[in-house]
Parts: C-alpha cells; structure tokens; sequence
C-alpha cells in the first residue's frame, strides 16, 4: 500500500463507502457549517483515525492547490504487482487464465471502468505497462467502486515481451482491432485467454499488436467508428464470461 491524498466532498464519500479501512487521517475545514458538509464530517469524527479540524490555508497545502471543498483524507491505495508475481501466479493457477491487457490507456476514468467489469467477470488479473498508463491514482480506484482492491493489476516493464512470455504457457492473445477480419462473436473464447485492448485514438502499438494471435473486432452497424474503451473491454470480456458457461 501506499499512502497518498484523496478530496473533495464525492472522492472523499467514495472512500468511506468503498475504503473505509484504508483511510489513515481525516482533514476538514473548522468554519464549513452546510448541512450536507457536517454530515460527512460526522462520518469522518466517527472513524479511529486522526481527526484534524483545521483552516483553508492547511487544506490548500495539503491538497496541493486541488479542489478540496473542505476536506480530504489520506489513504493507503493498493499497489500495483510486479511482472514476476504475474509470471509466478501464471505457473501456479489451478484457474483457466483469464486476463486483460491495457495497452497505455491514460484515462483513469478508462481504467477504473475497466477493472470494475474485470472484477465482474472473474478476471485473474489486469496488466498494464510501465510507461504511459493511469496507474492505480485516487480516481482510478473512485471509478473501481472497490475493484481495485479485489482484482490484481500487474505493471510490466516490456509489454510485448510477456505478451510472447504468456503465449509460450499456452495463453492465447487476442487483440481488439477495428481493422480485423472476425468478429469477437466468431472466435472460441473458452481456452486460456488474454484480451489486448489499446488506447483510445491510438489503438494497438505495432509490437504488441505483432505479439497477438488473433485480432478481432466488434460489429459497429452506425455512424460512430469506435466504442468507449471501457464499454468495448466489458463486451469482449462478457462474452468470454457467455462462452464459459458461467454467465
């Protein structure tokens, strides 16, 4: 875990719902008196952490010049997994392997969405590469709703690399393309398996894109050329979960 600093009024409600356990001290402006603002502080009285009632001038230094609207809290967020505890848990899984792959997405918004589905559908982990991706921030895991606490996220440093790796164990790769040929309803999904999803805008890199088996797409019949990445993501990853027979 590691600690860092969440605010304003719907981050910090997200925490107490979703992290509760997580939140080691507790900030809020001394001279806010709305209704709405001391119920969330009563919340926060209640919780065996330091409670500190202070002035806008500390909250301004705490949050770093970030809209706090009176009050934050500091949390201990889950950490990411290492690219040796991913290769540890492949060799060891009783499990089907089950995994989605984030090829630099950016958008936390993107990301959290993202690992709310996996933790839907039973993903073993997600991976994401070192460089140009989101990372497990406070808004990451406020988007989660709790699933950056339950599904594993693994941050590799070569991401075509243990694409390759994951192959060689009998994963197969499959990557989301608008480009391909099939679409995703068209291919079995019941094996060990590892959806590939790029960026928004940019899609796959060219090497990733070369370490998959198999691109697929999904059937677009309007105007629009792309889904969101996070609904496309929830789709493929459902019909995964059809073909399995556990949906």
């Amino acid at each position: 875990m590691k600690a860092t600093i969440i605010v304003g009024i719907h981050a910090v409600q997200s925490a107490l719902d979703y992290s509760v356990e997580k939140i080691q001290g507790v900030w809020v402006d001394g001279s806010r008196q709305d209704a709405k603002f001391q119920e969330l502080v009563k919340q926060l009285a209640g919780l065996e952490v330091p409670f500190h009632k202070t002035n806008k001038k500390t909250l301004e230094q705490l949050s770093k010049g970030r809209n706090h609207q009176g009050v934050l809290v500091e949390v201990d967020l889950p950490t990411l997994k290492t690219e040796k505890m991913l290769m540890e848990k492949i060799k060891t899984t009783s499990e089907t392997p089950f995994f989605l792959v984030l090829d630099q997405v950016q958008d936390p918004h993107n990301l959290g969405a993202c690992l709310r589905t996996a933790d839907a559908v039973g993903v073993q982990g997600v991976i994401l590469p070192k460089d140009n991706s989101a990372g497990l921030t406070p808004t990451v895991c406020k988007v989660a709703s709790g699933a950056a606490e339950t599904v594993p996220v693994y941050q590799v440093t070569n991401l075509a690399r243990i694409l390759r790796w994951m192959k060689q164990q009998g994963i197969w790769v499959m990557g989301a393309a608008g480009e391909a040929s099939q679409t995703v309803f068209q291919i079995e999904l019941t094996g060990p398996l590892a959806f590939v999803v790029g960026a928004e805008g940019k899609g796959l890199r060219r090497l990733t894109r070369e370490q998959c088996d198999v691109l697929v797409k999904l059937p677009m019949l309007g105007q629009v050329e792309s889904l969101n990445l996070s609904v496309a993501s929830g789709i493929l990853l459902y019909e995964a979960l059809r073909q399995r027979g556990l949906a």
